[in-house]
């Protein structure tokens, strides 16, 4: 069955609010997350071979889209699956949950996942796919840590559970002459003014693992057990040891996932999103550096990434990375440091 229950009108949102959800209205999204098996196999592995975790057990889809993840919980056993989404695909996911039989094991419910009435106090188990490009853009994991607060029974569990965000350096020449250098002659004219906004967004898109000069580092790590949205912003150190000679143009950002398993009869169930794993819808968030730093092997970059909530829009992102490449020797030429902020949008 599905319904309202106190859902929440769109047009009385803010915006930035109602943009965010109307960008999911569009089938075109959901296909291209359903046909990203990375992400749709791992969550139905994490389902379906832990079956005995839901057995019986009362379960929460937020934002659950066209419900391919209500329908692998009801498939594995669950008692009941409640799905809430606020975009208008949900209209679709109920035809969808009808057509395969499992109407009366989902209740589809349309609306803020704060402002719907479910109809049961407590749940057992939360999934989601709340994660955005370099993990935390869109925020939808506010309204996971909502869910969990306010419905997950004592001991519930999460799928996933743990995330972290990973990062490197790379060489990317030839891609930053193309979205940067660019500007400096349009057809014989100077743009250079768009250099500033080119370098101040991210580009999403896949990086060649070919391409990675360094090892990579963990620069957050998430416990949706456990953690609040006041810990979401970071600011950590890093340290990157090259481990060829290459030049360095960019840093290059991504996330791994886990899930819970059942350690008696189910399986361990992970994913990564990074350059040496298949491709995702994510890909990689690469951030291009204002400088260009010329690296010999075994020497170390060190820096700081920033990460917080905008304030005008907080589902988008301000970033800021900090680096300090001091070279081999004291007065080497090729020592550099600089800074440079970035906007997630």
């Amino acid at each position: 069955m599905s319904g309202d229950s106190s859902a929440t009108d769109k047009a009385t949102l803010p915006f930035s609010e109602q943009h965010y959800f109307s960008s999911y209205d569009h089938f075109g999204i959901h296909e291209e997350m359903l046909k990203d098996t990375v992400r749709t196999l791992s969550y139905r592995n994490a389902i379906m071979k832990n079956k005995d975790l839901f057995k019986d057990k009362v379960v929460l889809d937020v934002g659950c889209g066209t419900g391919i993840l209500s329908m692998f919980a009801a498939k594995a056993g669950a008692k009941h699956v409640i799905a809430v989404d606020m975009s208008n695909i949900i209209e679709m996911g109920q035809k969808i949950v009808d057509l395969n039989g499992l109407g009366d094991k989902i209740t589809l419910l349309r609306g803020k996942l704060e402002d719907v009435v479910l109809p049961y106090k407590k749940v057992d188990i939360i999934i989601s796919e709340w994660m955005g490009y370099f993990l935390l853009y869109e925020s939808m994991l506010d309204t996971v840590l909502y869910a969990r607060d306010h419905y997950l029974v004592e001991g519930g569990l999460i799928f996933p559970d743990k995330a972290s965000i990973k990062l490197a350096l790379i060489e990317d020449g030839n891609y930053k002459d193309e979205k940067i250098h660019y500007w400096e002659n349009v057809y014989g004219f100077d743009y250079s003014p768009f250099i500033d906004i080119a370098m101040a967004e991210p580009l999403v898109d896949i990086v060649d693992n070919n391409s990675v000069v360094t090892n990579a580092v963990t620069v957050s790590e998430i416990d949706i057990n456990t953690v609040k949205i006041s810990d979401l912003p970071f600011e950590t150190p890093f340290k990157l040891k090259a481990f060829r000679s290459d030049l360095v143009h960019a840093v290059v950002a991504w996330f791994d996932i886990d899930f819970p398993f059942d350690s008696k009869n189910g399986e361990k169930v992970t994913f990564s999103t990074g350059p040496h794993a298949h491709y995702t819808h994510w890909k990689q968030t690469v951030f291009y550096l204002n400088q260009v730093l010329d690296v010999k092997k075994d020497e170390v970059v060190e820096g700081m990434i920033a990460s917080r909530p905008n304030a005008q829009n907080p589902r988008e992102l301000d970033l800021e990375i900090q680096w300090d490449f001091k070279a081999q020797g004291e007065g080497d030429s090729r020592a550099q440091a600089g800074k440079h902020n970035y906007f997630l949008r």
